[in-house]
């Protein structure tokens, strides 16, 4: 069972599960995307410290159980990169090795984070997260959620989004439990902080040529289905990058829930080439 725990920035609380494996010299710090939170990454958590790694996945900024910022100036990418660091400086401090892991718009923090302070870590793994803007039916998916924020607030487009998952051939209807959490992070999410960071996620430049300067070991790894930044252009960016690149089968946009023991397994051959 992960350990719950805080860590306490000037910006305020974030929000951590831990595996717990505190004696480890190497640590796993987990980035969550869009809508997402710590909990995205629990079925990473016990493979990891079965592999002698600690692992700590976080809610960022506004997210779920962490602080809402001040202002919407918080939750720019830089700001919500800074958040990073600071867990990040925490961290370093007892730990040999540092990875960090960024998932979809998290991996775009992740790189921020990388760009700004790439001393504080090893190597970064970019997971289903691409070089700039998301497009294709997630990019109108974001921006019709937008309105609909607007409109009808958080209960609104959680419904939007319930509808539109359903009508979505490949849906899977979820447990009453499952589904009773997801709602309720998605109705503990800072409103504004989701229109700021869809706005990142609509309008984000391409700093892959940034993020190479910083000479980091970088794999980019993603489910062979994602349906967000195709795998095509996660591909030609981890040639920008001169990266290690993992597919991970049978999975799409989140192959941390849909394929865990492979993104393990991946990530772990990572670490170990470094």
């Amino acid at each position: 069972m992960p350990l719950r725990s805080t860590f306490e920035l000037p910006s305020g609380t974030i929000a951590a599960l831990d595996n717990g494996l505190v004696d480890s010299a190497e640590t796993v710090l987990l980035v969550p995307g869009y809508t997402g939170s710590k909990e995205d990454f629990q079925p990473l958590l016990r493979p990891l410290a079965e592999a002698g790694l600690r692992a700590i996945a976080i809610d960022q900024r506004g997210q779920y159980q962490s602080s809402w910022a001040r202002t919407e100036h918080g939750y720019r990418l830089a700001e919500l990169a800074e958040d990073l660091i600071g867990v990040a400086g925490r961290l370093r401090a007892d730990a040999r090795a540092l990875h960090l892991v960024g998932h979809s718009f998290g991996g775009l923090v992740a790189r921020q984070a990388a760009v700004i302070r790439g001393e504080l870590f090893d190597d970064l793994v970019l997971m289903s997260s691409g070089p700039a803007a998301i497009g294709g039916s997630r990019r109108t998916t974001l921006e019709a959620g937008e309105r609909v924020l607007a409109e009808s607030g958080m209960r609104g487009l959680w419904q939007l989004l319930e509808d539109r998952a359903r009508a979505d051939p490949r849906y899977v209807r979820t447990a009453p439990s499952l589904r009773a959490f997801l709602r309720e992070r998605f109705l503990a999410t800072d409103p504004i902080g989701l229109r700021v960071m869809g706005t990142t996620l609509r309008e984000e430049p391409d700093r892959t040529a940034q993020l190479a300067a910083t000479g980091l070991d970088i794999m980019v790894l993603y489910g062979e289905n994602d349906d967000a930044w195709p795998p095509a252009v996660q591909a030609e960016m981890a040639g920008r990058l001169g990266a290690l690149e993992a597919v991970i089968e049978n999975a799409a946009h989140s192959p941390a829930v849909e394929n865990p023991l492979a993104t393990v397994r991946a990530m772990l051959k990572f670490w170990s080439a470094g």
